[in-house]
């Protein structure tokens, strides 16, 4: 009975088979191993469904799964390899379809080896261009380790700051020889225990009905052993020069096992561009326009897309149906920044007196659903040929014969929504074109030339292309698909591969001690120049859309008049779950704020709800409060300078340090005469270094905190190295104590961020 056992488990597990018969061998009795995803637009999820699919040509079966739906998959007793890809977002928090996952996993209650059992590699997504990179991924992979899982193969993190496939490409090309080594010694293991028990039941009388079944499975498993590589070579895979150990990712997601390579299609010079010797959207020069290319494998179609005449036609309201979604009106909207300044702020206030359930403290951020233009999905409709069909219901299915594996119907369409109203609420058409897009649309171009030319967009050669030419420059889908116009994809194309409209985050700059039943943002115009995919400028969806709204009742600076007319129309608002970039709940904590231009946003609600608070409570004691404001000139950018200067005279804000990059240093307030006026205090990380036994005092020294609201690319950043430098030039540490002390901050949440690309 014992043995018998043993071979229901080998079975169920299909680790045994011989490899000669793998590939042709239907799903179910191929060798398995669960793949598990996180995923918050996409991107994750898309690199895992590429492995599921990848997995069928090595011979695997992968057991594709969302982390959220554990239903279908059970850690408590797997025994096949498990593969995680996730990605990280906001304050390295997980995506949300990853939460939960990552909450039990972190249940104290749970032993040392709770998952012994579990033989697993990750691949975590990020940037790092923000902090926390990749902390999702590490977090879950530091998890495991401590209830007792084993690695098989070593964890990538790819950065999607400088290109996701630089460390995607690799990973991927290792884990299959990995998972396959994985499951030979997984074989061997079982095979040692079958052995054990055939020994053991060598003791007792044999059952002659059995012993040709015994030798026969034996035999099999054998067998099983693979070539494979070891694990020294898979960690030299990762550690190519070009290729980070410690930060990883992808956006090309296949390895060069799978691309296909083609050779060079007949062309024009410059038949796409004016200057032939200028590279372009279009236009391509050598070696790249003379080489052999490998592109990806074309993503399988999954969706049966199909147009009905509606009789009526129905008001489906958007934006989608969402939990907590209000509709507010906009109260009042006031330009912050003068003159010539090269960005324009504006200030919006919203009225949400008669929603009792927005309610929000300083620091909170809140979504704002923006359609897309109505001028761009006209565009789109005529560029796709349904300019007649706006109204028309659109019905998605499954394609019955779909190769694709865990496909589905957008959940982010309603059953009955319009075309119009797809292309307005639901996809995202200002995203950049990913490779598997670009990769899919080649199918579709019947020029010669335009095809090579996207071939070489979503080839591993194009990569520095496609990075300057579409991601660099946020090239939209439809300007791309205007870029080559014998491109003609069906509808069904653009719902596979265009992701969900996403709303826009904003930080809250008011507190609802100061201003009851209002709630205040600050938001910079974004501007997109012209670029040889676009040939004018344009403004950001949302930031662009918003002034348009309300730029006729603009208050400008200096006029203390607020307009009479009516309340603007209303926008679609959703406050986001309770974050954790707050001030402290303790008033005599001391604490610093870095938060150049509209990075100054949070900061003013955080002092406007000190400001009530001393009024409130004249005899409590109330910490330090330092704020480091940055921006080009003062006379133009300073914005709420009234405010910030009512603020320290009242003594509501300790210390307030200004930067201004661009006008003379030795104009600058408050400059010290010690000092050379070589821009020192050009940027707010100048001001922390001059203040840096103060930061030290502050940190250390008193338990307080700092927090940084901005850039993330280039802001965020330098503070993080200059207060890794303070640290060390004021403590006498060196660069691993001073990384281990700003990380001990991080843990602490007494250094946070709240920051954007």
């Amino acid at each position: 009975m014992a043995f018998r056992s043993v071979r229901a488990s080998l079975l169920q597990s299909n680790i045994y088979l011989l490899p000669h018969a793998l590939c042709s061998m239907p799903s179910e009795m191929k060798p398995r191993f669960v793949l598990l995803y996180g995923s918050q637009k996409g991107q994750a999820q898309a690199i895992a469904e590429g492995v599921a699919e990848e997995a069928e040509t090595h011979g695997l079966f992968a057991e594709l799964s969302c982390l959220e739906n554990n239903e279908k998959y059970n850690l408590e007793t797997e025994t096949a390899p498990v593969v995680f890809i996730v990605s990280t977002t906001g304050d390295g928090e997980p995506p949300d379809n990853a939460l939960k996952f990552v909450r039990n996993i972190k249940k104290k209650t749970l032993s040392s080896d709770h998952y012994k059992h579990i033989s697993y590699a990750l691949l975590g997504l990020g940037d790092t261009n923000y902090a926390n990179f990749c902390n999702c991924g590490k977090a879950i992979d530091r998890r495991l380790r401590e209830l007792g899982a084993s690695q098989f193969y070593a964890s990538g993190y790819a950065d999607d700051g400088v290109g996701l496939e630089l460390v995607v490409d690799p990973w991927i090309k290792g884990l299959w020889n990995a998972i396959k080594e994985e499951l030979s010694n997984m074989t061997s293991k079982q095979t040692e225990c079958v052995k054990e028990e055939v020994r053991d039941s060598s003791k007792e009388t044999p059952d002659p009905s059995t012993a040709d079944m015994q030798l026969n499975l034996l035999s099999i498993a054998n067998c099983q052993n693979c070539k494979s590589i070891g694990q020294s070579e898979k960690l030299a895979n990762l550690a190519s020069p070009s290729v980070s150990t410690t930060q990883t990712a992808g956006s090309d997601l296949r390895p060069d096992s799978s691309s296909r390579r083609i050779g060079l299609s007949s062309r024009t010079d410059g038949a796409l561009s004016a200057d032939a010797g200028v590279a372009s959207l279009t236009h391509s020069l050598p070696p790249l326009s003379q080489s052999a290319l490998n592109i990806p494998a074309l993503p399988p179609p999954y969706l049966c897309v199909s147009l009905q005449e509606m009789e009526t036609t129905e008001d489906i309201f958007g934006p989608l149906n969402k939990e907590n979604l209000q509709e507010v009106p906009i109260s009042k909207a006031t330009q912050l920044t003068r003159g010539d300044s090269v960005k324009t702020a504006l200030l919006l206030e919203l009225d949400i007196s008669t929603l009792p359930a927005m309610t929000y403290q300083p620091g909170d951020a809140f979504d704002v659903y923006w359609p897309n233009s109505a001028t761009e999905v006209e565009d789109m409709l005529h560029r796709l040929g349904l300019q007649d069909q706006r109204n028309h219901r659109v019905l998605i299915s499954l394609l019955k014969d779909t190769k694709k594996r865990g496909a589905q119907v957008p959940s982010y369409i309603p059953q009955n929504a319009s075309l119009l109203y797809l292309l307005t609420w639901c996809l995202e058409i200002r995203s950049v074109p990913k490779k598997a897009f670009l990769r899919a649309l080649v199918e579709y171009t019947v020029d010669g030339v335009q095809k090579r030319r996207l071939q070489e967009l979503c080839s591993k050669q194009g990569t520095t292309d496609y990075n300057s030419h579409l991601r660099e420059q946020s090239l939209s889908i439809l300007e791309l698909l205007n870029a080559f116009p014998s491109c003609s994809p069906p509808l069904s194309i653009l719902i596979e591969h265009v992701p969900k409209l996403q709303p826009r985050p904003y930080s809250v700059a008011s507190s609802c001690l100061r201003h009851p039943g209002k709630l205040n943002f600050v938001f910079n115009i974004v501007e997109f120049p012209a670029c040889s995919g676009r040939t004018a400028g344009r403004r950001g969806l949302c930031t662009g859309g918003l002034f348009d709204l309300i730029s006729s009742r603009l208050v400008l600076p200096g006029n203390v008049k607020s307009s009479s007319k009516p309340a603007l129309p209303k926008i679609h608002v959703n406050l986001r779950p309770t974050c954790t970039f707050r001030p402290p709940a303790d008033v005599s904590v001391p604490f610093m704020m870095v938060g150049p231009g509209t990075g100054v946003a949070p900061f003013i609600g955080f002092l406007q709800q000190r400001e009530e608070q001393r009024r409130q409570n004249p005899l409590a004691t109330f910490g330090e409060t330092w704020l480091f404001f940055g921006c080009r000139h003062r006379d133009q950018d300073f914005l709420f300078r009234e405010e910030l200067e009512s603020f320290v005279s009242s003594g509501v804000l300790s210390h307030l340090q200004l930067s201004f990059s661009r006008d003379d240093p030795e104009e600058q307030e408050g400059a010290d005469e010690t000092i050379s006026p070589t821009a020192q205090r050009r940027y707010v990380q100048h001001n922390l270094k001059l203040h840096g036994r103060q930061v030290t005092d502050i940190l250390l020294k008193q338990k307080g905190c700092i927090y940084v609201c901005g850039d993330a690319r280039n802001m965020a950043k330098d503070v993080d190295t200059t207060l890794m430098e303070v640290i060390k030039a004021e403590l006498g540490m060196d660069q691993l104590e001073a990384m281990k002390t700003l990380a001990a901050l991080r843990e602490e949440k007494r250094y946070l961020q709240d920051i954007w690309g």
